[in-house]
């Protein structure tokens, strides 16, 4: 008895649907070398969905595709029958023995006189001389062969090659997922690397390093998108003003938020508010926007020309105030993170800053950045550093903190979001 392996001629298509239509094909190829196997009529492979099984392909004996309605016995019978067997690779399936047909489906009308069906199992593809089976409850389908004129010829060899082309067709659709997984994971990172891209560009393109306010910036995410922002802008003639804010969470959803803060924050300094308005605005917005469901931590500060310095901290890190001229201090927190409450109300504070003085701005991923030791950056190692680089240029010192926190953890990959902002007033 001769078996076709020729798959049916499937026209030129473009990739992605062309890899389902092969995989159909090859399917297919199973069902008409199952038949000619076993000199059965009609052939059916049924894949499992939860509690139900769905024909995927119908083929006659000529190799005909068939109307899916044409098996007759309802795949809730053959369901069960599929998952209370107790061999992996074979079941027992009489369909007029099992519950559950309707009293019309006599053995008149059904006329079958043979039904053979071997399971799908779900395997896990290793290399080219291993394929692990699993568990005799986890099936993928199985292939249903049926016959009206003769008994089914299931002679030993013939039960071998059958049971072989059901692990052919079990390795087929294990590829098949394997395939679609991995192209599903492909348009996600493409996906993630143009949000990347947005939220850099977001940033600030170019920062101030002449003149008498100096900047330098960094914002490194632990995932392909962060949760963490800033920016640096003038909000009037000789006025420059950061922020910094840190939203609830990491990835997408906090990329996102941190990017509508980034709009509200936008418009505030557009509006020319005042910083404790617009402070008072956005935790409104956000909270009216997340039901307290999630919040930011955030800094905003405004350096003026002839040295004075003012800030509204929502529960971020205290930022470090280095002098030029030895001694360090922190600034003060003045209300609660944004969003938490609609009630919070922000205070303004004010410092007078020198000429050389330098404003350390950060997120708690620096803050609580961990060693192995269970030790925080900020408790062990921050104070230490910033004695010891006070006297390093601007973007020479933020480099040098981004390299102690790498080393201090152990990982150039944060664990949570780390951005670093240095501002200096050079007067």
């Amino acid at each position: 008895m001769g078996v076709c392996w020729s798959r049916p001629r499937c026209r030129s298509r473009p990739a992605a649907r062309a890899r389902r239509v092969w995989g159909s094909c090859v399917l297919a190829s199973v069902v008409d070398a199952a038949l000619a196997i076993t000199a059965t009529e009609r052939g059916f492979l049924l894949l499992g969905d939860k509690d139900t099984l769905h024909v995927r392909v119908a083929r006659d004996r000529f190799g005909a595709a068939l109307p899916n309605a044409e098996l007759q016995v309802p795949t809730s019978v053959i369901h069960r029958a599929l998952h209370s067997r107790r061999e992996l690779l074979t079941m027992n399936f009489d369909p007029l023995a099992q519950q559950g047909l309707l009293p019309s489906m006599s053995v008149a009308n059904l006329e079958l006189r043979s039904v053979v069906c071997v399971p799908l199992v779900r395997v896990r593809t290793g290399s080219l001389q291993e394929t692990l089976l699993t568990s005799v409850r986890d099936t993928v389908g199985l292939l249903y062969l049926d016959s009206r004129d003769a008994q089914a010829d299931l002679s030993a060899g013939n039960r071998e090659l059958l049971q072989t082309l059901a692990l052919e067709a079990s390795t087929v659709l294990e590829n098949a997922r394997l395939l679609e997984e991995e192209r599903a994971k492909q348009r996600m990172e493409e996906e993630l690397n143009v949000a990347r891209k947005i939220q850099n560009d977001l940033l600030p393109r170019e920062l101030p390093l002449t003149g008498w306010f100096r900047a330098a910036a960094a914002s490194i995410p632990s995932r392909e998108v962060g949760g963490d922002y800033y920016d640096l802008r003038v909000i009037a003639p000789d006025v420059w003003a950061a922020v910094v804010a840190d939203v609830s969470g990491k990835g997408v959803s906090a990329a996102l938020l941190a990017a509508l803060l980034q709009g509200a924050f936008l418009l505030g300094a557009e509006a020319a508010l005042p910083t404790e308005v617009m402070m008072s605005r956005v935790n409104h917005f956000l909270n009216e926007r997340t039901q307290g469901e999630k919040y930011a931590t955030a800094i905003c500060c405004s350096i003026h020309r002839h040295g004075t310095l003012r800030w509204v901290n929502a529960g971020h890190p205290r930022p470090y105030l280095i002098r030029r001229g030895g001694g360090t201090s922190r600034l003060a927190s003045t209300g609660l993170p944004l969003g938490m409450l609609d009630v919070a109300s922000y205070e303004v504070l004010e410092e007078r800053v020198m000429p050389g003085d330098r404003v350390l701005l950060f997120s708690d991923g620096l803050s609580e950045a961990e060693n192995d030791a269970g030790e925080f950056f900020e408790q062990a190692a921050l104070a230490q550093f910033v004695a010891d680089h006070r006297g390093d240029g601007l973007e020479e010192f933020r480099s040098a903190l981004e390299r102690a926190v790498s080393e201090f953890t152990g990982t150039p990959v944060p664990v949570d979001d780390v951005t670093i902002v240095v501002l200096e007033y050079a007067g």
